[in-house]
Protein backbone atom coordinates (compact mmCIF):
# COMPACT_ATOMS: atom_id res chain seq x y z
CA UNK A 1 0.00 0.00 0.00
CA UNK A 2 1.61 3.29 -1.04
CA UNK A 3 1.82 6.04 1.58
CA UNK A 4 0.16 9.39 1.01
CA UNK A 5 1.86 11.13 -1.84
CA UNK A 6 2.26 14.81 -2.58
CA UNK A 7 -0.34 15.94 -5.08
CA UNK A 8 0.45 19.14 -6.93
CA UNK A 9 -2.42 21.55 -7.55
CA UNK A 10 -2.62 25.21 -8.45
CA UNK A 11 -3.62 25.96 -4.87
CA UNK A 12 -0.87 24.03 -3.06
CA UNK A 13 2.46 25.80 -2.66
CA UNK A 14 5.88 24.29 -1.95
CA UNK A 15 6.94 25.50 1.46
CA UNK A 16 10.03 27.63 2.06
CA UNK A 17 12.34 26.16 4.69
CA UNK A 18 11.69 29.05 7.09
CA UNK A 19 8.04 28.00 7.39
CA UNK A 20 9.05 24.53 8.55
CA UNK A 21 10.46 25.64 11.93
CA UNK A 22 8.64 28.93 12.61
CA UNK A 23 6.27 29.13 15.57
CA UNK A 24 4.71 32.52 16.15
CA UNK A 25 1.48 31.80 18.09
CA UNK A 26 1.24 34.39 20.84
CA UNK A 27 0.57 33.49 24.46
CA UNK A 28 -2.98 34.79 24.78
CA UNK A 29 -6.05 33.26 26.38
CA UNK A 30 -8.80 32.55 23.85
CA UNK A 31 -12.13 32.57 25.67
CA UNK A 32 -14.73 29.93 24.84
CA UNK A 33 -18.08 31.50 23.92
CA UNK A 34 -21.25 29.46 23.69
CA UNK A 35 -22.96 29.21 20.29
CA UNK A 36 -26.69 28.60 20.91
CA UNK A 37 -27.37 27.55 17.31
CA UNK A 38 -24.67 24.89 17.15
CA UNK A 39 -25.52 23.77 20.67
CA UNK A 40 -29.08 23.21 19.49
CA UNK A 41 -27.83 21.27 16.45
CA UNK A 42 -26.14 18.91 18.91
CA UNK A 43 -28.86 18.95 21.59
CA UNK A 44 -31.70 17.99 19.24
CA UNK A 45 -30.01 14.63 18.60
CA UNK A 46 -30.16 13.73 22.29
CA UNK A 47 -30.85 9.98 22.68
CA UNK A 48 -31.11 9.55 18.89
CA UNK A 49 -28.04 7.36 18.47
CA UNK A 50 -29.07 5.23 21.44
CA UNK A 51 -32.63 4.85 20.12
CA UNK A 52 -31.34 3.74 16.71
CA UNK A 53 -28.97 1.25 18.36
CA UNK A 54 -31.83 -0.22 20.38
CA UNK A 55 -33.94 -0.40 17.22
CA UNK A 56 -31.21 -2.38 15.48
CA UNK A 57 -31.02 -4.78 18.41
CA UNK A 58 -34.77 -5.41 18.23
CA UNK A 59 -34.68 -5.97 14.47
CA UNK A 60 -31.72 -8.35 14.76
CA UNK A 61 -33.94 -10.96 16.41
CA UNK A 62 -35.95 -13.41 14.24
CA UNK A 63 -39.23 -12.34 15.87
CA UNK A 64 -38.41 -8.59 15.63
CA UNK A 65 -39.12 -8.39 19.35
CA UNK A 66 -36.83 -8.26 22.35
CA UNK A 67 -37.60 -9.70 25.77
CA UNK A 68 -37.26 -7.16 28.57
CA UNK A 69 -34.90 -9.50 30.41
CA UNK A 70 -32.54 -9.52 27.41
CA UNK A 71 -33.06 -5.80 26.87
CA UNK A 72 -32.01 -5.06 30.45
CA UNK A 73 -28.50 -6.34 29.66
CA UNK A 74 -28.01 -3.83 26.81
CA UNK A 75 -27.67 -0.64 28.89
CA UNK A 76 -23.84 -0.53 28.96
CA UNK A 77 -23.50 -1.90 25.41
CA UNK A 78 -25.78 0.79 23.95
CA UNK A 79 -24.52 3.54 26.27
CA UNK A 80 -28.05 4.24 27.49
CA UNK A 81 -28.51 7.03 30.06
CA UNK A 82 -30.93 4.86 32.07
CA UNK A 83 -32.26 1.29 32.11
CA UNK A 84 -33.41 -0.12 28.78
CA UNK A 85 -36.97 -0.41 30.06
CA UNK A 86 -37.12 3.21 31.26
CA UNK A 87 -35.44 4.43 28.07
CA UNK A 88 -38.01 2.71 25.84
CA UNK A 89 -40.89 3.94 28.03
CA UNK A 90 -39.58 7.49 27.59
CA UNK A 91 -40.27 7.22 23.84
CA UNK A 92 -43.69 5.55 23.40
CA UNK A 93 -43.81 6.77 19.79
CA UNK A 94 -40.82 4.49 19.07
CA UNK A 95 -41.28 1.41 21.25
CA UNK A 96 -44.23 -0.73 22.31
CA UNK A 97 -44.32 -2.82 25.49
CA UNK A 98 -46.16 -6.06 26.12
CA UNK A 99 -46.69 -7.29 29.67
CA UNK A 100 -47.47 -10.95 29.04
CA UNK A 101 -44.92 -12.07 28.17
CA UNK A 102 -42.85 -8.90 28.77
CA UNK A 103 -41.18 -7.86 25.52
CA UNK A 104 -40.30 -4.84 23.41
CA UNK A 105 -41.08 -4.11 19.77
CA UNK A 106 -41.11 -1.17 17.38
CA UNK A 107 -44.09 1.03 16.59
CA UNK A 108 -45.32 0.95 12.96
CA UNK A 109 -44.15 4.56 12.49
CA UNK A 110 -40.64 3.75 13.72
CA UNK A 111 -40.49 0.70 11.46
CA UNK A 112 -41.69 2.74 8.47
CA UNK A 113 -38.85 5.27 8.78
CA UNK A 114 -36.39 2.40 9.21
CA UNK A 115 -37.54 0.89 5.91
CA UNK A 116 -37.09 4.24 4.15
CA UNK A 117 -33.61 4.54 5.64
CA UNK A 118 -32.76 1.00 4.48
CA UNK A 119 -33.79 1.97 0.95
CA UNK A 120 -31.22 4.80 1.07
CA UNK A 121 -28.50 2.46 2.33
CA UNK A 122 -29.26 0.02 -0.49
CA UNK A 123 -29.33 2.58 -3.30
CA UNK A 124 -26.30 2.44 -5.64
CA UNK A 125 -25.81 6.22 -5.40
CA UNK A 126 -25.60 6.17 -1.64
CA UNK A 127 -23.40 3.07 -1.54
CA UNK A 128 -20.92 4.70 -3.92
CA UNK A 129 -20.96 7.88 -1.84
CA UNK A 130 -20.28 5.92 1.36
CA UNK A 131 -17.40 4.06 -0.29
CA UNK A 132 -15.95 7.34 -1.54
CA UNK A 133 -16.06 8.97 1.90
CA UNK A 134 -14.63 5.89 3.65
CA UNK A 135 -11.86 5.74 1.04
CA UNK A 136 -10.98 9.38 1.66
CA UNK A 137 -10.91 8.75 5.42
CA UNK A 138 -8.35 5.96 4.92
CA UNK A 139 -6.36 8.23 2.59
CA UNK A 140 -5.95 10.72 5.45
CA UNK A 141 -3.76 8.18 7.24
CA UNK A 142 -0.05 7.62 6.65
CA UNK A 143 -0.41 4.03 5.40
CA UNK A 144 -4.00 4.21 4.04
CA UNK A 145 -5.24 1.87 6.77
CA UNK A 146 -7.03 2.11 10.11
CA UNK A 147 -7.87 -0.33 12.93
CA UNK A 148 -11.49 -1.40 12.81
CA UNK A 149 -12.06 -0.12 16.34
CA UNK A 150 -11.23 3.41 15.13
CA UNK A 151 -13.64 3.08 12.20
CA UNK A 152 -16.29 1.79 14.63
CA UNK A 153 -15.98 5.05 16.55
CA UNK A 154 -16.93 6.95 13.38
CA UNK A 155 -19.53 4.44 12.18
CA UNK A 156 -22.50 6.59 13.21
CA UNK A 157 -20.94 9.83 11.96
CA UNK A 158 -19.96 8.29 8.61
CA UNK A 159 -23.47 6.89 8.19
CA UNK A 160 -22.22 3.32 7.72
CA UNK A 161 -24.87 0.57 7.62
CA UNK A 162 -25.25 -1.77 10.58
CA UNK A 163 -23.13 -4.66 9.24
CA UNK A 164 -21.05 -2.57 6.87
CA UNK A 165 -18.25 -5.10 6.40
CA UNK A 166 -20.61 -7.80 5.09
CA UNK A 167 -23.28 -5.62 3.47
CA UNK A 168 -21.03 -2.99 1.88
CA UNK A 169 -17.28 -3.54 1.90
CA UNK A 170 -17.44 -7.10 0.59
CA UNK A 171 -19.00 -5.75 -2.61
CA UNK A 172 -15.99 -3.46 -3.21
CA UNK A 173 -12.93 -5.77 -3.13
CA UNK A 174 -11.12 -3.44 -5.52
CA UNK A 175 -11.24 -0.75 -2.81
CA UNK A 176 -10.91 -2.41 0.59
CA UNK A 177 -9.16 -5.27 2.30
CA UNK A 178 -9.53 -6.45 5.90
CA UNK A 179 -6.05 -6.93 7.32
CA UNK A 180 -3.98 -6.85 10.49
CA UNK A 181 -2.56 -3.51 11.58
CA UNK A 182 -0.38 -2.47 14.48
CA UNK A 183 -2.28 -0.70 17.23
CA UNK A 184 -0.28 2.40 18.13
CA UNK A 185 -1.63 2.39 21.70
CA UNK A 186 -1.09 -1.25 22.70
CA UNK A 187 1.58 -2.21 20.19
CA UNK A 188 -0.41 -5.35 19.34
CA UNK A 189 -1.74 -6.52 15.99
CA UNK A 190 -5.47 -5.87 15.56
CA UNK A 191 -7.96 -6.19 12.71
CA UNK A 192 -8.00 -3.21 10.41
CA UNK A 193 -9.17 -1.94 7.05
CA UNK A 194 -6.79 -0.87 4.29
CA UNK A 195 -7.09 0.52 0.78
CA UNK A 196 -6.19 -1.85 -2.03
CA UNK A 197 -4.67 1.06 -3.94
CA UNK A 198 -4.27 4.83 -3.70
CA UNK A 199 -7.08 6.77 -5.42
CA UNK A 200 -5.38 9.85 -6.83
CA UNK A 201 -8.65 11.25 -8.19
CA UNK A 202 -10.03 11.41 -4.61
CA UNK A 203 -6.98 13.15 -3.11
CA UNK A 204 -8.67 16.56 -3.31
CA UNK A 205 -9.93 18.20 -0.13
CA UNK A 206 -13.26 19.98 0.14
CA UNK A 207 -11.50 23.36 0.39
CA UNK A 208 -9.41 22.58 -2.70
CA UNK A 209 -12.57 21.59 -4.54
CA UNK A 210 -14.30 24.86 -3.62
CA UNK A 211 -11.37 27.05 -4.59
CA UNK A 212 -10.77 25.07 -7.76
CA UNK A 213 -14.38 25.61 -8.78
CA UNK A 214 -14.20 29.34 -7.99
CA UNK A 215 -10.94 29.65 -9.90
CA UNK A 216 -12.47 27.94 -12.90
CA UNK A 217 -15.55 30.15 -12.89
CA UNK A 218 -13.56 33.34 -12.35
CA UNK A 219 -10.67 32.48 -14.62
CA UNK A 220 -8.20 32.83 -11.74
CA UNK A 221 -5.26 30.58 -10.97
CA UNK A 222 -2.87 30.18 -8.05
CA UNK A 223 -5.39 31.33 -5.43
CA UNK A 224 -4.15 30.65 -1.90
CA UNK A 225 -6.60 28.70 0.25
CA UNK A 226 -7.84 30.23 3.50
CA UNK A 227 -10.10 28.53 6.02
CA UNK A 228 -13.65 29.90 6.34
CA UNK A 229 -14.11 31.43 9.79
CA UNK A 230 -17.29 32.29 11.66
CA UNK A 231 -17.12 33.44 15.26
CA UNK A 232 -20.07 33.36 17.64
CA UNK A 233 -21.91 36.67 17.99
CA UNK A 234 -20.27 38.61 20.79
CA UNK A 235 -16.98 36.76 20.44
CA UNK A 236 -13.99 39.03 19.97
CA UNK A 237 -10.35 38.04 19.57
CA UNK A 238 -7.60 40.18 21.01
CA UNK A 239 -5.83 42.27 18.38
CA UNK A 240 -2.60 40.30 18.70
CA UNK A 241 -4.53 37.07 18.17
CA UNK A 242 -6.32 38.52 15.14
CA UNK A 243 -2.98 39.58 13.70
CA UNK A 244 -1.57 36.09 14.22
CA UNK A 245 -4.62 34.47 12.59
CA UNK A 246 -4.24 36.71 9.52
CA UNK A 247 -0.58 35.76 9.18
CA UNK A 248 -1.40 32.09 9.76
CA UNK A 249 -4.16 32.15 7.12
CA UNK A 250 -1.65 33.60 4.64
CA UNK A 251 0.61 30.55 4.98
CA UNK A 252 0.52 28.08 2.07
CA UNK A 253 -2.23 25.48 2.31
CA UNK A 254 -0.98 21.89 2.67
CA UNK A 255 -3.47 19.31 1.44
CA UNK A 256 -4.62 16.85 4.12
CA UNK A 257 -3.86 14.09 1.61
CA UNK A 258 -0.18 15.04 1.51
CA UNK A 259 2.40 13.56 3.88
CA UNK A 260 3.76 16.64 5.68
CA UNK A 261 5.39 14.98 8.66
CA UNK A 262 8.66 16.55 7.57
CA UNK A 263 7.35 19.83 9.01
CA UNK A 264 8.41 20.72 12.53
CA UNK A 265 5.45 19.56 14.70
CA UNK A 266 5.40 22.86 16.63
CA UNK A 267 5.49 25.14 13.59
CA UNK A 268 2.62 27.29 12.35
CA UNK A 269 2.75 25.49 9.01
CA UNK A 270 2.35 22.09 10.67
CA UNK A 271 -0.61 23.47 12.62
CA UNK A 272 -2.23 24.63 9.39
CA UNK A 273 -1.79 21.12 7.98
CA UNK A 274 -3.35 19.60 11.14
CA UNK A 275 -6.30 22.00 10.82
CA UNK A 276 -6.66 20.95 7.16
CA UNK A 277 -6.77 17.27 8.17
CA UNK A 278 -9.36 17.94 10.90
CA UNK A 279 -11.46 20.11 8.59
CA UNK A 280 -11.48 17.40 5.91
CA UNK A 281 -12.29 14.69 8.47
CA UNK A 282 -15.35 16.55 9.73
CA UNK A 283 -16.48 17.32 6.19
CA UNK A 284 -16.49 13.58 5.36
CA UNK A 285 -19.06 12.95 8.13
CA UNK A 286 -22.77 13.11 7.31
CA UNK A 287 -23.51 15.48 10.21
CA UNK A 288 -20.19 17.41 9.99
CA UNK A 289 -19.58 16.77 13.69
CA UNK A 290 -18.33 14.05 16.01
CA UNK A 291 -17.43 13.50 19.65
CA UNK A 292 -14.14 15.03 20.73
CA UNK A 293 -12.86 11.66 21.99
CA UNK A 294 -13.26 10.25 18.47
CA UNK A 295 -11.10 13.06 17.09
CA UNK A 296 -8.42 12.49 19.72
CA UNK A 297 -8.47 8.71 19.15
CA UNK A 298 -7.86 9.17 15.42
CA UNK A 299 -5.25 11.85 16.10
CA UNK A 300 -3.36 9.48 18.36
CA UNK A 301 -3.30 6.81 15.65
CA UNK A 302 -2.20 9.35 13.02
CA UNK A 303 0.71 10.40 15.21
CA UNK A 304 -0.69 13.89 15.66
CA UNK A 305 -0.49 13.63 19.45
CA UNK A 306 -1.75 17.01 20.74
CA UNK A 307 -2.08 18.73 17.36
CA UNK A 308 -5.86 18.30 17.12
CA UNK A 309 -6.25 19.63 20.66
CA UNK A 310 -4.25 22.75 19.73
CA UNK A 311 -6.34 23.15 16.59
CA UNK A 312 -9.55 23.19 18.64
CA UNK A 313 -8.16 25.70 21.14
CA UNK A 314 -6.44 28.06 18.68
CA UNK A 315 -9.17 28.16 16.00
CA UNK A 316 -12.65 28.69 17.51
CA UNK A 317 -13.72 30.36 14.26
CA UNK A 318 -13.22 27.07 12.37
CA UNK A 319 -14.27 24.49 14.98
CA UNK A 320 -16.85 24.72 17.74
CA UNK A 321 -16.79 22.53 20.85
CA UNK A 322 -20.25 21.87 22.29
CA UNK A 323 -20.79 20.52 25.81
CA UNK A 324 -24.32 19.25 25.21
CA UNK A 325 -25.79 15.73 25.62
CA UNK A 326 -23.38 14.36 28.22
CA UNK A 327 -20.27 14.71 26.04
CA UNK A 328 -18.13 17.18 24.08
CA UNK A 329 -18.81 17.42 20.35
CA UNK A 330 -16.59 19.01 17.70
CA UNK A 331 -18.66 20.85 15.08
CA UNK A 332 -17.38 22.18 11.74
CA UNK A 333 -18.60 25.77 11.69
CA UNK A 334 -18.63 26.43 7.93
CA UNK A 335 -20.85 23.37 7.40
CA UNK A 336 -23.69 25.14 9.27
CA UNK A 337 -25.80 28.24 8.87
CA UNK A 338 -27.16 28.82 12.35
CA UNK A 339 -28.37 25.31 13.30
CA UNK A 340 -29.00 24.12 9.72
CA UNK A 341 -26.61 22.06 7.63
CA UNK A 342 -25.51 23.85 4.47
CA UNK A 343 -25.52 20.54 2.59
CA UNK A 344 -27.94 18.01 4.09
CA UNK A 345 -27.07 14.39 3.48
CA UNK A 346 -30.05 12.06 2.77
CA UNK A 347 -29.31 10.14 5.97
CA UNK A 348 -29.62 13.37 7.95
CA UNK A 349 -33.08 13.77 6.47
CA UNK A 350 -33.94 10.34 7.91
CA UNK A 351 -32.46 11.26 11.28
CA UNK A 352 -34.57 14.41 11.45
CA UNK A 353 -37.63 12.24 10.79
CA UNK A 354 -36.59 10.00 13.68
CA UNK A 355 -36.17 13.06 15.91
CA UNK A 356 -39.62 14.36 14.96
CA UNK A 357 -41.14 10.99 15.84
CA UNK A 358 -39.23 10.81 19.14
CA UNK A 359 -40.66 14.18 20.18
CA UNK A 360 -44.17 13.25 19.15
CA UNK A 361 -46.56 12.55 22.01
CA UNK A 362 -49.10 9.77 21.29
CA UNK A 363 -52.79 10.77 21.37
CA UNK A 364 -53.54 8.55 24.37
CA UNK A 365 -50.76 10.21 26.33
CA UNK A 366 -51.95 13.66 25.25
CA UNK A 367 -55.45 12.81 26.54
CA UNK A 368 -54.03 11.66 29.85
CA UNK A 369 -51.97 14.82 30.08
CA UNK A 370 -55.05 16.93 29.28
CA UNK A 371 -57.11 15.09 31.91
CA UNK A 372 -54.31 15.54 34.42
CA UNK A 373 -54.06 19.25 33.67
CA UNK A 374 -57.84 19.66 33.95
CA UNK A 375 -57.90 17.82 37.29
CA UNK A 376 -55.04 19.94 38.55
CA UNK A 377 -56.84 23.12 37.47
CA UNK A 378 -60.03 22.00 39.28
CA UNK A 379 -58.05 21.31 42.44
CA UNK A 380 -56.46 24.77 42.24
CA UNK A 381 -59.88 26.42 41.81
CA UNK A 382 -61.33 24.42 44.68
CA UNK A 383 -58.35 25.27 46.87
CA UNK A 384 -58.66 28.98 46.11
CA UNK A 385 -62.44 28.92 46.74
CA UNK A 386 -61.93 27.15 50.06
CA UNK A 387 -59.30 29.68 51.04
CA UNK A 388 -61.59 32.58 50.18
CA UNK A 389 -64.38 31.10 52.34
CA UNK A 390 -62.04 30.73 55.30
CA UNK A 391 -60.84 34.32 54.93
CA UNK A 392 -64.45 35.51 54.77
CA UNK A 393 -65.34 33.75 58.04
CA UNK A 394 -62.28 35.25 59.75
CA UNK A 395 -63.31 38.77 58.70
CA UNK A 396 -66.80 38.20 60.13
Amino acid sequence: MPPRTNTTTTTTTKLPHCYHQLRTFINARIKWVRDPYLDFAVQREKDLKEAISLKNQVLSTPSKTLSLSAASLLKPHLNLPTTTSNFSLKYPSLFLHSQSPPYLKLTPQFLSIHKDESSIHNSPTHRNDTVRRLTKLLMLTKASKLPLYVIERFKWDLGLPQNYILTLLCDYPEYFNVCEVRDERSGEEVLGLELVKWRKELAVSELERRVGKDCYLGGKTGVRIMFPMCLTKGFELEKKVRDWVEEWQALPYVSPYENAFHLSPNSDQAEKWAVAVLHELLWLLVSKKTERDNVFCLGEYLGFEGRFKKALVHHPGIFYLSNKIRTQTVVLRDAYRKDFLVEKHPLMGMRFRYIHLMNKVPKTKRRKQAVGLASSAKRDVASRSSGERVEGKEEM
